[in-house]
């Protein structure tokens, strides 16, 4: 849109200057006042003489040479008359190419051709006056979400309105630049140790845009993230501060301050910059991590607590990395959700644990987390199966765990993928039951095998406080709906024999040991007499084998 507002700008300039150098017009004019100074000064007076009876009758061709002039005269002027016109209109396209070339056609700020050089010119201003420059960068949280649910148009009208209220707020000598989609950057002048008035402000906008918007006869309420960075006077690299380096800073710290929970803003801080590096180079790792295989299962013992024998295993995801050594999942499990990777992570380390598995007793069953993002997939189910039968791992033995904020995300579309892996006998446990406020109509109407409760609750089952009581309130709750209970996190005897005491529950934690390689578990097993029967196991899983191939 901005080249081709540069191209009508060009195209103005050009017919502008031949309209104000018309040699011709010029030419005309000029002639038809020497004309008429020749002519004119023979004709008029005998035409006097002529009108008062005392003289002959002008030269016929005198007359017709003085007519001529004066249609030149007219000619001449209508010319000019006509050129000013078009001059004016011109001028006024320039204008509107200028326009189009630095606005934003949609909400009429500045767009990200022309707010740089405008911000540039505020602190050049601004440091003639001894004041510094802000810059705001705002991101609206979740505005796919709006264009998806209400259809474009609506998210047209939402940016119009939201930018309307950010401009009514800004100071007078504010700017609002349009960076792109639903991204802007606000510039302010401020004076030195004034910065309250900047968090003020940035507040004023996040309290005005969260107000609801009535649009289309539809109401559409929004959250925004703002990120803010500043110039910094007296230091070495003052000079330097531009607009786009104020405005990757405050990119930054906007990131910053959506990964802390959206709906509110932090300034740039120089580790945000530092972070957000290292960030950038743990997507790269991840990425060649996959391709070099360095992603491995991890086992933690699953204990019935009143034999105390192994009847379960639980995989974690490791990383191996080459750089980084042996790394938590709580690091690179967010990454890889959001870079998009996880299902294949994911997958690859269920393949490998299914295959793991077959080495132990068939009385040993294998639990895996899935992540909230593999549930959007519409074959994950399809998946798990064609990775059954590829292994030959009985359905029975595997037990699928997924989150309880799942079930607050896309319902329908869990209970089909619940329902599917349920078919093919595959267990269904309903992980981290406590911190996502499942209702008892979900519990009911979805096909769980088993609670898990989460290891924050278990841990202070030894106290007398409302965490022990919401322990036992859930055990209560799984007998009541004849669903098994699984407690994670136990770390002492205390709390071992806390839930020995509340009936048949399944236990893990570091009471038990710390997860395992593959290797590491297979030699527990084996001291423990828990490996596969080399004819009776390998015979079941065949039959298991199949038996999914025969479904299909």
């Amino acid at each position: 849109m901005a080249e081709t507002a540069s191209q009508d700008e060009d195209t103005a300039l050009k017919r502008l200057s031949s309209a104000d150098h018309d040699l011709i017009a010029l030419g005309i004019a000029i002639a038809a006042i020497i004309l008429f100074m020749g002519t004119g000064g023979a004709l008029i007076p005998k035409v006097v003489r002529l009108w008062m009876g005392i003289g002959d009758a002008p030269d016929l061709l005198l007359t017709n040479a003085v007519l001529l002039n004066i249609a030149l005269l007219i000619f001449g002027w209508r010319r000019y008359n006509d050129l000013h016109a078009e001059v004016i209109e011109r001028r006024r396209a320039e204008k509107r190419a200028r326009e189009l070339a630095e606005r934003d056609p949609l909400t009429g700020c500045l767009n990200r051709r022309s707010g740089p050089n405008a911000i540039n010119e505020l602190i050049a201003d601004a440091r003639s006056r001894a004041q510094e420059v802000a810059v705001l960068v705002i991101d609206l949280d979740n505005f796919k979400q709006i264009n998806d649910l209400n259809g474009h148009l609506v998210g047209d009208g939402v940016l119009t309105i939201l930018a309307e209220r950010i401009v009514k707020r800004l100071p007078s000598e504010g700017l609002l630049v349009r960076i792109g989609g639903d991204e802007f950057a606000c510039a302010v002048a401020f004076d030195y140790h004034e910065r309250n008035r900047v968090d003020t402000l940035t507040e004023t906008l996040i309290s005005a845009v969260s107000a609801p918007i009535e649009i289309a006869e539809t109401r559409v309420e929004t959250t925004m993230s703002v990120g803010l960075s500043h110039t910094e006077p007296g230091s070495d690299g003052e000079k330097l501060m531009t607009a786009d380096r104020l405005i990757h800073r405050a990119d930054i710290a906007m990131y910053h301050a959506k990964k802390r929970g959206r709906n509110r803003y932090f300034w740039f801080e120089s580790q945000m910059e530092d972070e957000l590096r290292f960030r950038n180079e743990l997507e790269t790792a991840i990425r060649e991590g996959l391709s070099a295989d360095e992603f491995v299962p991890y086992y933690e013992q699953q204990i019935d607590l009143e034999t105390g024998k192994i009847v379960g295993f639980e995989m974690l995801a490791r990383w191996r990395s080459a750089k980084y050594g042996l790394v938590s999942p709580d690091i690179f499990i967010p990454i890889a959700e959001e870079i998009d990777v996880i299902g294949t992570l994911s997958e690859t380390l269920i393949r490998r644990a299914l295959l793991d598995a077959l080495e132990w007793h068939e009385s040993i069953t294998l639990s895996v987390n899935i992540s909230p993002v593999q549930l959007r997939d519409p074959w994950f189910a399809q998946k798990i199966l064609h990775m059954l039968v590829e292994t030959g791992f009985p359905a029975r033995r595997l037990e699928i765990e997924i989150t309880e904020s799942c079930l607050h995300q896309n319902i329908a579309a869990v209970r089909s993928i619940i329902a599917s892996l349920k078919n093919q006998g595959i267990s269904i446990s309903l992980d981290d039951f406590g911190t996502g406020y499942s209702s008892l109509s979900q519990l009911r109407s979805l096909p769980f095998d088993r609670l898990k409760i989460d290891r924050s609750f278990v841990s202070e089952i030894a106290s007398e406080d409302a965490s022990g009581e919401l322990v036992r309130a859930i055990v209560s709750l799984g007998k009541g709906l004849s669903l098994p209970v699984t407690a994670e996190g136990i770390e002492n005897g205390t709390v071992l024999e806390k839930l020995r005491g509340l009936g048949d529950i399944k236990g893990q934690g570091y009471l038990y040991g710390q997860p395992e390689d593959a290797y590491a578990t297979r030699a527990r097993l084996e001291k423990l007499d828990l490996l596969a029967n080399s004819v009776v196991d390998i015979a079941d899983g065949k039959d298991a084998l199949e038996e999914l191939r025969r479904a299909g």
